[in-house]
């Protein structure tokens, strides 16, 4: 497994130069590059152009990180809206012509997104529905597309998402596997287990629950949390992955520098590695 950091987790003020400079320096092997609105200082948009793509590729060829996959802030449940699926369709074909212009293999996409008038049943029908409309296109792109687990209240079992995944019925659309995200009430090692052969992606995140689960709790740096990365990494191992585990987290210590945060970072991450050869 390699080490990867989501571009949230950087500096907010920092260029792609220096972002791509200061995160390979801290000792990454990839980065995940995200879709947000306009004016981000190294966020990619609905306007990105090709022109931006080949000097943001020209920046990964120079200080050898690769952008291993597409992320997303613009989602917002949109796949449980059929009156919002061309949005939706317009994002997802946005991170695919991201993620082949930049070389990354994979993009995170969320589904979901009850309110008062959809229900659980109506957002799961409605969302692989959207997808099952995309399969042939999405197949036909080459990327990967992983269905995250968020905190939207839709995947609340690793069994939710194993099913939902199979029912789409497309070898291109998987898990984009979160291993923090259901640690307020459940078991990441499980999840890893349950959805071994799905998972093509994977963020590490760490929260610290101040009891048993269900009991409330915070975020945490990596492996300062209730993660038992000693169970989570062998079960992603035994399940057949093998890539990049990216860290979205956040810095908490305004008089940590950002460059000791992110050798701080890439050390947690190397430390979780390590439990791959157990």
């Amino acid at each position: 497994m390699k080490k990867s950091l989501n571009a949230w987790t950087v500096e907010g003020a920092a260029s792609f130069e220096q972002m791509f400079e200061a995160v390979s320096r801290a000792g990454f092997d990839g980065i995940e590059l995200n879709v947000d609105g306009p004016g981000g200082a190294h966020a990619l948009s609905m306007e990105t152009t090709e022109a931006d793509y080949a000097a943001i590729r020209a920046l990964s060829e120079r200080y050898a990180l690769p952008v291993v996959s597409i992320s997303t802030s613009l989602a917002g449940g949109m796949s449980g809206h059929p009156e919002r699926w061309e949005d939706y369709r317009r994002l997802i074909r946005k991170q695919i012509e991201a993620a082949k212009a930049l070389g990354a293999g994979g993009i995170l996409t969320v589904p979901g997104g009850m309110n008062a008038t959809l229900t659980l049943k109506g957002a799961r029908e409605t969302s692989i529905a959207f997808y099952k409309s995309m399969r042939e296109e999405i197949e036909a792109s080459g990327i990967f597309v992983g269905l995250e687990n968020v905190w939207n209240g839709f995947f609340l079992s690793p069994y939710d998402m194993k099913s939902m995944i199979e029912e789409i019925g497309s070898p291109s659309i998987g898990a984009y596997f979160d291993a923090g995200n259901m640690l307020a009430f459940s078991v990441s090692e499980y999840w890893a287990e349950v959805l071994a052969g799905h998972i093509g992606y994977v963020h590490v995140k760490d929260y610290k629950r101040y009891g048993g689960i269900n009991s409330g709790g915070t975020w945490e740096d990596i492996t300062h949390g209730s993660a038992n990365w000693a169970a989570i990494i062998p079960a992603l191992k035994a399940g057949g992955f093998d890539g990049y585990l990216t860290g979205e987290v956040g810095k908490s210590d305004p008089d940590m520098s950002w460059d000791d945060y992110y050798k701080k970072v890439a050390g947690e991450i190397g430390e979780i590695i390590q439990y791959e050869n157990q």
